[in-house]
């Protein structure tokens, strides 16, 4: 079975449960602070959009148990965020999750990992090294660079504890809090989830243009380099809701995009 015959394939449904604790340490682990009341507090709670992606991690996971690809070589290339309603600051929800287009890279292939909802759609695109080669379509190529100078610029600091924060809302990878496993991937320290770098960015984004970050619509970017936790991050902006951030080594996202209603 090649990567391509995965093309289109159901993953399956599932039912999982949140309450407003979880709604709160997500907004805290993505930089949310004690003075933002309906961000952390439960009498004014309102879902921060991305707090989704943690409801829905199980999908990308599904995959690779299920042999797509060699589970561990893998990288989040990109993601995006259709918000379709509001999330209650806690409940059930049930998700249907599918592989959608499998893109053929040569020495690799992308997968899309689509998961629906009456809430959201998420998409998850998916590098996996030495699974192309099956005579599919290349697919979309990288964006190019905005051709305008940004709108604003300004800094992000990420605490020194974000990994370990968010590492409490499903992804346990041991390559965000040990130093062990990500000396094993070339890093020094432990890195910063690519969704905690997005989602703090979204914080920051409504802030320089007049929105609140729960009104989110659409959030998509592509992850460039890691992000370490403790440090200070680069952002820009643009007036059609573009931005980027960077790191002092290079790109940390690029291509990404946040909409607020």
């Amino acid at each position: 079975m090649t990567a391509g015959d995965w093309r289109g394939r159901s993953l399956g449904e599932r039912t999982v449960g949140w309450v407003d604790r979880d709604v709160i340490l997500f907004a805290l682990a993505v930089g949310a602070r004690a003075d933002q009341l309906d961000l952390v507090f439960e009498e004014r709670l309102r879902v921060l959009p991305p707090f989704a992606l943690t409801l829905a991690q199980w999908a990308p996971d599904q995959l690779g148990a299920a042999g797509a690809f060699e589970v561990g070589t893998t990288l989040h290339g990109a993601q995006r965020l259709e918000v379709l309603a509001p999330l209650p600051t806690e409940g059930e929800l049930t998700m249907a999750a599918r592989v959608g287009d499998v893109w053929d890279k040569g020495g690799a292939a992308v997968f899309e990992v689509v998961v629906e909802s009456g809430y959201f759609v998420a998409t998850w695109s998916l590098f996996a090294p030495g699974a192309g080669g099956f005579g599919g379509a290349r697919g979309p190529g990288r964006p190019p660079a905005p051709a305008v100078d940004p709108e604003w610029a300004c800094d992000l600091t990420v605490a020194a504890n974000a990994a370990a924060l968010y590492r409490l809302l499903g992804d346990r990878h041991h390559i965000h809090i040990d130093p062990a496993a990500a000396a094993a991937i070339g890093q020094d320290r432990p890195i910063l989830h690519g969704l905690a770098t997005l989602a703090a960015s979204t914080l920051v984004v409504a802030a320089r243009t007049g929105a609140h970050p729960a009104d989110l619509t659409l959030l998509e970017g592509r992850f460039a380099g890691p992000v370490i936790p403790g440090e200070t991050l680069a952002l820009r902006g643009w007036t059609d809701g573009g931005f980027d951030v960077r790191s002092q080594r290079g790109p940390a996202l690029d291509a990404g995009r946040a909409l607020f209603g």
